[in-house]
This record gives C-alpha cells, structure tokens and sequence, in this order.
C-alpha cells in the first residue's frame, strides 16, 4: 500500500521589516521636542540674567521668584486646557472671559456664604458650564470654533460686567485668602504654585499616557481619519472644550486667592498669552501635536518676561513689543528644527 506523500513543512513567514524612516520616526520627534525645549530653557536663562544684571537686589529675591511663579500658575492653568483644545486642532478664544464670569460668579455675597466650598465649587462649575455650551455649539451644533468661542468671549464679558455692575467684589472668606499668605507656603512653595504642578502633571499623563491623550492628537491629524478609524470626533471635542472649560474655573479660583477680588476684567488677553504659549512651546497651531512641557516653558517665559519689565518701570507697550519678537523666534527655530529633522 502506498503511503501518502508528507507535506513538506511550510517555511515560517519572514519578520515584519520596518522601514528604516518609520525606525527613525519616534527618535526624530522626541529629537525636535528636545530641541524646542532646550531652545525655550534657553530663552528662560537668558531672560533670567537679564532680570539678574538690571535689578540684581529685586529680582533675585525669593519674594519676587515666588511671585513669578505663582502669576505663572494661573495662566499656567489655563495654557493647559489650552494646548490640549489646539492639539485638536481647535481654539479657544474665550478663555480670559470665563475665567472673569467664573471669578466675579464666585466672589458674590451670595456665593460667599457658603465658605471656601461655596467659592471653590462655584467657579469650577462655571467654568465647565462655559466649557460644555462651546463644545456642544462646536461639536453638535457645526460652529466654527473660532465664532463659536468668540461669542462666549462676549457674552461672558457682559454676565461679568452685569453681575458686578463694574465693581470689584472683595472676598470676605478668610480661609480663601489664607491659602494667598506665606504662612501657607510649604516649603517656600505658594500653594497656588502646587496646583499649578498637579495640574501640569496631570495634563502631561493625559495627553501623553492615555487613550483620551492619543485620540486628541489623532482628531487633530486627521478629523476624518479618526472617524473611519472608529473615533467619535464630536464627543472627543465635546469633552476637550469641557476640559478647557474646567481648566478656567481652577484658574479663576487661583486668580480669586492672588487677587483676593472678583472683577469684570480678570482673566484680560488671557486668550492671546495662552495661545502664545502654547504654540512657541511647540504645538502645531493646525493640529495633531502638543506638548505640555513646552506650554509650561513658555508661560514661564512669558511671565518672567512681564516681571523684568515691571521692575524696571518698562512701558507696557515695549513688554507686548518683546513678545511678539520672541513668538516670531520661537516659531522660526521651530520651523528650521523640522526641516533639518526632514533632511
């Protein structure tokens, strides 16, 4: 009887082979994010010295350092929710007029009964309420985000200025302005500045560590690639324009203990400082890439830049003068980092 023949033995599939471009994909991008760090860190030392060689005495003086971090974590915050909304590929240009709703809202006599809770708990749902009308104008209404957002800058301006009739509103909780005192300092560190550092961290493990991190940066590569690619792009804007929106409120609380008020006109061109930040620290203005690290780095630039000049009794118009120049150098760096990376 003969014996069936033996299949001959399948040869196994040969490794998958990464193209040597996809191989130098990652190291390339972490490569340029190095650089426009470096660059920033750069900025800041300089600007630093400067601060250091004009008024050594004020400067250099722990007071003073502590000051310029603890205004950094304000709008700090707000570049936050910020670099996430760009990364989209969004924008939010209400940003300063929710911090001022939240603020004033908070800071009422009415809310003010309820203690630190009340003014906390206030100013974060504010914020969150503004957050939640964009996204669903944005994301289920079909709203530009430029008008939508623009609309919510003016309407939150006017709330502001109906609910204060243009009057500051002086917060009388003791607890609130405890938290603004040195006594409250931990290890010379204002606790506003502590915030600030959560919330940072916070933002770099979502963005950079999460599902919710890596769709942001896909809707903002590619809206339609992220449908097809089963992404549901309207409740993923949705959710980053309540993110920003949170990130207002926790930055009109801080701004409600630095200032110990509520007006109308907090929170001014807060819009154009974080959108400034935002884009010299490296995200892409189109979409698709954000880096909280280097928003961090360019609030800290940006602060620092507004201190020197205040302590050298500088015209304001000299201090807006000098950021436009360094936007325009961050930018051009950038630019030529990624054509040297494409080479």
């Amino acid at each position: 009887m003969t014996q069936p023949a033996s299949e001959a033995p399948q040869a196994p599939p040969p490794p998958a082979v990464t193209p040597p471009a996809a191989k130098a994909a990652r190291p390339a991008l972490g490569l340029r994010a190095d650089v426009r760090n470096l660059s920033l860190l750069g900025v800041l030392a300089v600007l630093v010295a400067v601060g250091g060689i004009t008024k050594p005495e004020t400067f250099l003086d722990t007071s003073n350092l502590q000051l310029v971090l603890t205004q950094a974590s304000v709008i700090g915050v707000v570049t936050v929710g910020m670099t996430f909304v760009i990364t989209s590929g969004g924008i939010d240009l209400s940003v300063g007029a929710i911090v001022a709703l939240a603020s004033v809202w908070a800071t009422t006599l009415a809310t003010q009964e309820y203690g630190f809770a009340g003014i906390l708990f206030t100013a974060v749902v504010v914020g969150v309420g503004c957050g939640l009308v964009n996204g669903l104008l944005i994301a289920y209404g079909g709203m530009v985000p430029f008008i939508a957002t623009l609309a919510m800058l003016a309407s939150a301006r006017g709330l502001a200025l109906q609910i204060t009739d243009g009057k500051t509103q002086i917060v009388t909780v003791q607890p609130v302005l405890d938290l603004g005192v040195p006594d409250s300092y931990l290890l010379g560190v204002p606790p506003l500045v502590l915030v600030f550092a959560v919330v940072t961290v916070l933002g770099w493990l979502l963005l950079n560590r999460t599902t919710f991190g890596r769709r942001t940066v896909a809707v903002g590569g590619n809206a339609e690639a992220a449908r097809l690619a089963g992404i549901d792009v309207r409740r993923q804007r949705l959710y980053l324009y309540l993110l920003s929106g949170l990130c207002c409120g926790i930055a009109a609380f801080l701004l409600i203990v630095l200032s110990g008020s509520g007006q109308n006109t907090n929170g001014n061109l807060y819009e154009l400082d974080a959108i400034a930040a935002a884009i010299i620290g490296g995200t892409l203005l189109s979409g698709g890439r954000g880096t909280i690290v280097g928003s961090v780095l360019g609030v800290l630039v940006f602060t620092t830049i507004t201190n020197i000049f205040a302590l050298n009794n500088l015209e304001s118009a000299v201090q807006q003068i000098a950021k436009g120049a360094i936007i325009v150098a961050a930018v051009l760096v950038q630019r030529s980092t990624l054509r040297n990376g494409e080479t």
